[in-house]
């Protein structure tokens, strides 16, 4: 492998010379200069970028620490690929660090990020507490913003949806519909995201004098496959449900399989929502109700915070039910 030595002995120079050159600090004679590029040229040499700007203090990047329990589907690439677009829109590569398997781990990518002068770092937690992500803020000259969950004391620096609204909303259309025997299929235990949907399920049952059945409550762990599963469960359970409301749209189509295996048409039969308004959704036979989560709003948002803080401010985003094929009317 090529090395600045070996450019240094080709221009006649010292290393320290090179180096100085390459960063532009203190004046090279062009002269000298032209040497250097020549032998930049002839060598085939590749300046360590990631050295150089840590040198200078600079990286021009954006960290993401995400965990890879949640790499893996639709949402979450688009989330990915709208941080990536969107930090390149300010000039900024993004840098992905793997949250793993627990809040420690999260907070190893957290440090991971900051060892590599990021200049600053968002973060979809899974793990950490609201209490733990105001700490890790407090404590940070880097810029950090959280998605996904509403902080107590740093309320400028999350963006966020109210996800027990979203899914008040979803229901109060169910309801209208003239379902009441809706089943529901939760996401993992212990995830904000899916105790707030699964909070404002029971909270619509009863407000509508309903008290919830939990014989048509199952639980996914987010997947299509645990959907297919947690259906297959509910069938078997065999309780009368006119209706399935999944935690997600991928754990949506995991039912509407278990659904057609058990001979059950959709929606003549069984009535089936989801969340996220995930693109399988809208292509799905028949397209799926969903709540459309502003996932690209709220990375915008989240870029615009850490990089142009004088221009944002704190920015809770509302779900907006779409309304398809896959749910029948009663009425």
């Amino acid at each position: 492998m090529v090395t600045i030595l070996d450019v240094a002995r080709l221009a006649g120079v010292s290393k320290a010379t090179v180096s100085r050159a390459l960063n532009g600090k203190v004046f090279v004679r062009e002269e000298v200069k032209a040497r250097i590029m020549q032998a930049i040229e002839e060598t085939g040499y590749k300046p360590n970028q990631l050295a150089r700007n840590l040198a200078n203090n600079k990286t021009n990047s954006v960290g993401l620490v995400i965990t890879n329990g949640l790499y893996n589907g639709p949402f979450f690439s688009s989330m990915i690929y709208h941080a990536a677009t969107n930090s390149e829109m300010h000039g900024r590569q993004l840098v992905l660090a793997d949250g793993k398997h627990s809040a420690q781990e999260e907070r190893d990518a957290i440090d991971l990020l900051l060892s590599l002068r990021c200049e600053a770092i968002m973060i979809y937690p899974k793990y950490l507490t609201v209490e733990e992500l105001d700490e890790i803020i407090e404590q940070s000259e880097t810029p950090i913003v959280v998605i996904n969950r509403e902080l107590v004391r740093h309320r400028s620096q999350c963006v966020f949806v109210d996800h027990q609204q979203s899914c008040a909303a979803m229901m109060a259309y169910l309801l209208a519909q003239g379902h009441t025997r809706i089943a529901f299929v939760a996401g993992s235990e212990g995830s904000p995201t899916g105790e707030s949907r699964l909070a404002g399920y029971h909270n619509a049952l009863r407000n509508a004098g309903i008290e919830p059945d939990p014989q048509l409550l199952v639980r996914g762990t987010w997947s299509t496959d645990s959907g297919y599963e947690a259906g297959r469960e509910l069938l078997a359970r065999d309780v009368p449900f006119t209706c399935v409301l999944a935690g997600n749209d991928d754990m949506a189509i995991g039912v509407a399989k278990a659904c057609h295996e058990a001979g059950l048409r959709l929606p003549q039969d069984v009535s089936l929502a989801g969340f996220d308004d995930s693109v399988i959704g809208k292509y799905y036979n028949p397209s799926l109700t969903t709540i459309h989560v502003p996932m690209d709003e709220m990375i915008r948002h989240a870029v615009g915070i850490v990089l142009t803080p004088e221009d944002n401010a704190s920015c809770s985003h509302q779900g907006e039910l779409v309304r398809r094929e896959s749910v029948r009317t009663l009425l």
